[in-house]
């Protein structure tokens, strides 16, 4: 059963990775795509990938500012009457421990990460819950199930998607809208690339960097497959990609000590 199609899809930070691998999947679907990313240049490049005849628009958009945002779904609405699924996708991320990152550069990270997502969440929901029906994809992280090493604004900016995203399953029961939660793992996208190291950086910096190559492997278009497949079954929460099972036990079964056990990962 496809629940995509002729549906309004709202994807942030389509430009590349994960965004772009599930415009290129909702279009073919036969979903209707309102397409935005911070990055012009990417957005375009996701756009002319589409399968033929698919029907999106494209929007500049910083997820971080609160105005840009809510005018970005009063466009949506305009354009295309309404939403059915919104995916806040868009992120970035920073490298640092807590005592080497800045007060503003956490707050560059929430913005993007949480706020983002919170702005993008309260834009869409009112007119789900006019409509009755929707749904709300939240992307949170493996770093959203366990505290990373040097991923200190990243781990507090996941935590908090997943927070959001958790309470909003409780509050929306009965609604006809929905929300889901997915904590990706080692996806190989540019976001190391796009991303930031404190400018404090040290030793501790450099080792996470190193690792990076050995930790992303999932391809984008995996990720996107499992995300859909997840919304279609009706999953509230969605993990995939490299390592992703791994944390999410240990999380689970060695709340307490798993920190341990990464360092013996991580080595």
């Amino acid at each position: 059963m496809n629940c995509f199609e002729d549906k309004v899809a709202v994807i942030t930070g389509a430009g590349s990775g994960i965004g772009r691998a599930l415009a290129q999947q909702l279009a073919a679907k036969g979903a209707r795509l309102a397409l935005s990313d911070v990055n012009a240049k990417g957005l375009a490049e996701t756009r002319k990938s589409l399968p033929k005849g698919a029907t999106a628009r494209t929007y500049a958009l910083d997820v971080s500012s609160r105005d840009a945002v809510f005018a970005h779904a009063e466009t949506v609405k305009q354009d295309f009457g309404t939403a059915h699924f919104v995916i806040n996708n868009a992120g970035a991320t920073i490298v640092g421990t807590i005592a080497h990152l800045s007060i503003e550069e956490i707050e560059w990270q929430l913005g993007i990460n949480l706020w983002g997502v919170i702005y993008g969440t309260k834009a869409f929901l009112p007119m789900m819950l006019d409509q009755r029906e929707g749904c709300i994809v939240n992307i949170s992280s493996v770093f959203g199930l366990v505290g990373f090493p040097t991923q200190g604004a990243y781990n507090i900016s996941k935590f908090g998607v997943r927070g959001l995203t958790e309470c909003l399953w409780s509050e929306l029961d009965g609604t006809g809208v929905r929300a889901v939660c997915v904590h990706p793992g080692g996806i190989k996208t540019n976001i190391e690339k796009a991303g930031r190291r404190c400018a404090a950086a040290g030793n501790e910096e450099s080792h996470f960097a190193e690792m990076g190559e050995q930790m992303l492997l999932t391809p984008p278009d995996e990720c996107a497959a499992d995300i859909l497949a997840g919304v279609e079954r009706g999953d509230l929460r969605i993990i995939t990609g490299s390592k992703s099972s791994t944390l999410h036990w240990l999380s689970r079964l060695l709340p307490d000590s798993y920190p341990a056990i990464l360092r013996l990962l991580t080595r």
